[in-house]
């Protein structure tokens, strides 16, 4: 039994039964595009926020549930108080920000070498099919889920608030409460009161059969625009992603330009003002700024040569991500003393106080921000879908391809309506963690892959290798699981709840449908099972 859990997939055969014609999808997608698919992940609100918080640190809850596992263990090794909250980097959140893109650097070069090696979609589920078995491909398959379609609810959501926000700044336009907050969110504000309510055309909520009724339908609106989008075809929504990161890339650097002119040195010191468990602290949260440039593995599939164009995506959007990331930090904390912003969820804007067009520019470059997010997230999620359909795991239903558009239609479709009914309905602000802790884990799968393969598959031609291996691999995985650790304890508890429920379904409905288990995907395709052999 435990063999046949750990039964991992010829990586020939995955390159194979991606090629055959019922299967394939269009191959329009070259290094620039890739590199835009990235950058579209990675750069959202993070760049508008979190060097904010991380600067000035934050102050948790004094909640045992709310408390990084980190704090626990270092309260434990010294016999000291246990500490709520994080300190702040200061200025050295520049720092942090390099040491979180050495952490996703590790990663990153172990997506790139599994990416070159096994050109398929399906991202880390794949990779660690081919590695290190069907059990753990299922596990991280399932996380995915985390990764992209819980954290793109809360995109949706975001983009909601900014678009409301920049109508009512730019065109005096006004929603009602209602159709633009959900049920949660919009008591919230009516209990609040004050200004907040004089944003809002109306502020009464509707009454359907005795039920009070708002919903986010902006929220809704995007994701279903999106979701036409990607079934219409790639070609197509890479080209409007790389509008949008040129838009938004373009806002980032003139922020960063004009921006220069007004430092004053004086706010750079002290540099490092809280010592190094500042600088290891503000990583620790902008690191989930990063996430995003694993979704270019995905795409596989739809690329010209991805032997070739895939490594290359995958780093060049991430040292670009990351020169940017420095370059925001270093002007809002030479702007404005870094204590400024100690719990601003809107750093940057704060930065640029009194200069209204400028205010304006930088909703409009996040609201651009988001917009590709979501795309390049609604773009990756379906594809895992198909390629765990295809192996049985989940119902074949899930693995069509459309016959004119060649994309995967039916998963894009249910990954919409999916996304788009809960953020327009809930608040999933207390979700967010998911993604995070979703995403370093798949990170640790992928690291242990390179590892796997190297022994077990050494002579298999690798077009791009993570240099100093396993070094490097072993490293990121230490590295991601350090930041696995400062995450809260409530996190930790729903992670495994999430994995508890994903294996429930795999032993009811998996362990029977897979195809490999059942010895019918081991051929040339995996609906051909291989030819007898005449003795």
């Amino acid at each position: 039994m435990a063999s046949k859990l750990f039964r991992t997939k010829n990586p020939d055969h995955l390159i194979a039964e991606a090629a055959t014609p019922e299967r394939q999808m269009k191959r329009v997608l070259g290094p620039f595009a890739l590199t835009c698919i990235g950058i579209g992940a990675i750069i959202g609100t993070g760049i508008f926020a979190l060097a904010g918080t991380a600067a000035a640190g934050e102050q948790l809850q004094s909640s045992v549930w709310k408390t990084p596992i980190l704090n626990f263990i270092q309260s434990w090794a010294t016999d000291a108080p246990l500490v709520f909250g994080r300190p702040g980097a200061g200025p050295a959140v520049m720092l942090s920000f390099v040491v979180a893109a050495v952490a996703c650097g590790f990663a990153a070069l172990c997506y790139a070498e599994l990416a070159s090696m096994i050109p398929v979609s399906g991202s880390a589920y794949t990779y660690s099919y081919a590695t290190l078995g069907e059990i753990i491909a299922w596990i991280i398959g399932w996380d995915l889920i985390l990764e992209y379609a819980v954290g793109n609810m809360a995109v949706a959501v975001g983009w909601s608030g900014y678009f409301v926000r920049l109508c009512g700044s730019l065109l005096g336009l006004k929603f009602p409460l209602w159709a633009v907050n959900d049920y949660k969110t919009a008591n919230t504000i009516i209990d609040q009161g004050g200004d907040g309510l004089a944003n809002y055309s109306s502020t009464t909520l509707p009454v359907i059969a005795g039920h009070t009724i708002a919903i986010n339908l902006p929220a809704l609106l995007i994701v279903a625009a999106v979701t036409w989008l990607l079934i219409y075809g790639i070609r197509e929504s890479a080209r409007t992603n790389n509008v949008i990161v040129i838009t938004k890339v373009s806002v980032v650097i003139f922020v960063i330009a004009f921006g220069a002119f007004l430092i004053h040195p004086t706010n750079w010191h002290p540099f490092v003002p809280t010592g190094i468990g500042g600088v290891m602290s503000g990583a620790a949260i902008v690191f989930f700024a990063f996430i995003g440039f694993d979704a270019v593995s995905t795409t596989a599939e739809e690329t010209r040569n991805p032997q070739r164009d895939m490594p290359i995506g995958i780093i060049a959007s991430l040292i670009i991500c990351t020169l940017l990331y420095v370059l925001m930090a270093a002007v809002i904390t030479g702007m404005r003393k870094y204590t400024t912003y100690f719990g601003d969820p809107a750093a940057v804007a704060t930065a640029f106080a009194g200069r209204a067009w400028a205010q304006a520019l930088i909703s409009a470059g996040a609201l651009a921000g988001i917009t590709s997010v979501l795309l390049v997230f609604q773009l990756g999620q379906p594809r895992i879908f198909m390629a765990m359909a295809r192996d049985g795991l989940l119902p074949q239903y899930f693995s069509r391809i459309h016959p004119r558009f060649r994309t995967p239609h039916i998963t894009t479709i249910w990954t919409g309506v999916f996304v788009g009914g809960v953020a327009a309905v809930v608040d999933i602000g207390s979700l967010a963690d998911l993604t995070n802790i979703g995403t370093l884990f798949a990170f640790i799968l992928v690291c242990l892959g390179v590892i796997v393969l190297r022994r077990t598959d050494a002579n298999r031609p690798r077009p791009f290798r993570v240099p100093m291996s396993p070094v490097f691999p072993i490293l990121g995985v230490v590295f991601c699981f350090v930041l696995m650790l400062s995450l809260p304890l409530e996190t930790w508890i729903r992670f495994f709840v999430w994995l508890g429920i994903g294996l429930l379904i795999y032993f009811l409905y998996g362990v029977g449908h897979s195809k490999l288990r059942a010895g019918v995907d081991t051929g040339i395709t995996e609906d051909q099972p291989p030819p007898l052999v005449k003795t």
